[in-house]
C-alpha cells in the first residue's frame, strides 16, 4: 500500500477518532479536519499515544467553501476521503432543523465540488440505519426499502446518499461507497479515546456509564410497552472499533478496485439486537455496579426494533464484527472512569 494520504473529515468525533486510529494502523498517513464544535483537540493526543504517530490537523468549518477550496489546493494529493463531519442529535435537528440542513448537506457538496475536479477519488460517506425507519422485515438487509426520514438528522443521510449517488452517476472516475451504520458503542481499549458527549447524552451507553458514575440521577428508559421479549426496544449494538476497522476495509476496497459498482451501500452492524435491558444486565454484569433506573413512555419516532443483517459486508467487504456487547460496554465503562478522574483533575 502505499503512503498516500487519507483525509478524515470529523477526525476527533466519536467514531472519526477510532476510524484514524485504524487507518494509522493500517500504515495510512491521516489529514484530519474538524471544527472542534462537537470534539476535543485533547483528542488528537490520544490518537498519539495509541499509534505513535500524531495525524496532521486542520482546524476548519467546511461550511467555508472557500477553505474547503482552499484545503484541497494546498494538499493536491489527497484523492481519499473518509466524511463524518455532520450533526448529529435528532432531537436537536427536529428544533432547528437549518443548521442540520447547512452542516450536514452543504458541506458533503463542497467536498464533492472539489474531489470531481481530480481525475479519480474515493469516499466513504457515514450513513445510518436511520434511513431504514421502522423496517418491514428483520433483519434489515441493504435492499430495504428507505422509509420517509423521522427526523431532519434522519433526512439529511438520506439526502447525502442521493447526492453522492448522483454524483456517481456522471462521474464514472468518482468511487463511493456508504456505511450505514447501527449503533456505534464503546472506546478503544486503552480508554485513550471514546465518545465524549457534550451536555446530555443522547445516546444511551454514554447515559448508561454517566448515571452509573454518579453524574446522573437515574437512567430513564423510554418505553416497556413494545412487542419484544421484556417489552422494551430493540437495537443493533456494534463496538466502534469494529466500525472502524470496516471503513478501513472500505476504503482498501475501493484503492484495490474490488467493487462491483462505482455506489455501493453496506449495513454496518452485528446482525443481532439487543433490548434496552439487555443492555443495562449486560452493564451491570461488566462494571460490577447497580444502575439506578425508571421506565417512561416511549420516545416520539423511536422505532421498534432495528437490527442489520450483515452477510453483504461479511461476504463482500471481508468484514466482520469481532467483540462482543460485553467487551464495548466494558471499554466504555473504563473509558467513562478515565473522564472522571480528569474532570476532578480539572477541578482541583
Amino acid at each position: 500500500m502505499s503512503s498516500k494520504r487519507v483525509l478524515v473529515t470529523g477526525g476527533l468525533g466519536f467514531i472519526g477518532s477510532h476510524t484514524v486510529v485504524a487507518l494509522q494502523q493500517e500504515g495510512y498517513e491521516v489529514v484530519i479536519i474538524d471544527n472542534l464544535s462537537n470534539s476535543s483537540i485533547d483528542v488528537l493526543g490520544g490518537i498519539t499515544h495509541i499509534t505513535g504517530k500524531t495525524p496532521e490537523f486542520e482546524n476548519i468549518d467546511l461550511r467555508d467553501k472557500t477553505a474547503v477550496k482552499d484545503f484541497f489546493e494546498q494538499y493536491q494529493d489527497i484523492e481519499d476521503v473518509i466524511h463524518f463531519a455532520a450533526s448529529k442529535a435528532v432531537g436537536e435537528s427536529v428544533t432547528n432543523p437549518l443548521l442540520y440542513y447547512e452542516n450536514n448537506i452543504s458541506t458533503l457538496v463542497y467536498l464533492l465540488q472539489e474531489l470531481n475536479k481530480k481525475p479519480s477519488s474515493r469516499f466513504i460517506f457515514s450513513s445510518s440505519c436511520t434511513v431504514y425507519g421502522q423496517a418491514d422485515e428483520l433483519p434489515i438487509t441493504e435492499n430495504a426499502p428507505v422509509k420517509k426520514a423521522e427526523s431532519p438528522y434522519g433526512n439529511t443521510k438520506q439526502i447525502g446518499e442521493e447526492i453522492i449517488q448522483d454524483t456517481c452517476k456522471v462521474n464514472v472516475d468518482f468511487k463511493a461507497i456508504a456505511l450505514r451504520y447501527f449503533n456505534p458503542i464503546g472506546a478503544h481499549s486503552t480508554a485513550e479515546i471514546g465518545e465524549l458527549p457534550i451536555g446530555t447524552p443522547q445516546n444511551l451507553i454514554p447515559f448508561i456509564t454517566q448515571t452509573a458514575i454518579g453524574k446522573r440521577k437515574e437512567l430513564s428508559v423510554f418505553g416497556d410497552d413494545y412487542p419484544t421479549n421484556d417489552g422494551t426496544a430493540i437495537r443493533d449494538y456494534i463496538h466502534v472499533m469494529d466500525l472502524a476497522e470496516a471503513h478501513v476495509k472500505a476504503l482498501s476496497r475501493l484503492i484495490n478496485q474490488n467493487e462491483k459498482s462505482n455506489y455501493e451501500v453496506f449495513n454496518l452492524g452485528t446482525g443481532k439486537g439487543n433490548s434496552v435491558l439487555e443492555v443495562i444486565n449486560s452493564f451491570e454484569k461488566v462494571s460490577k455496579e447497580k444502575l439506578p433506573y425508571k421506565i417512561v413512555g416511549r420516545r416520539e419516532g423511536d422505532v421498534i426494533a432495528a437490527y442489520a443483517d450483515t452477510t453483504k459486508a461479511n461476504e463482500d467487504l471481508g468484514w466482520k464484527a469481532n467483540r462482543s456487547l460485553d467487551d464495548a460496554l466494558g471499554s466504555a465503562w473504563k473509558w467513562q472512569k478515565v473522564v472522571q478522574e480528569r474532570e476532578e483533575k480539572e477541578e482541583n
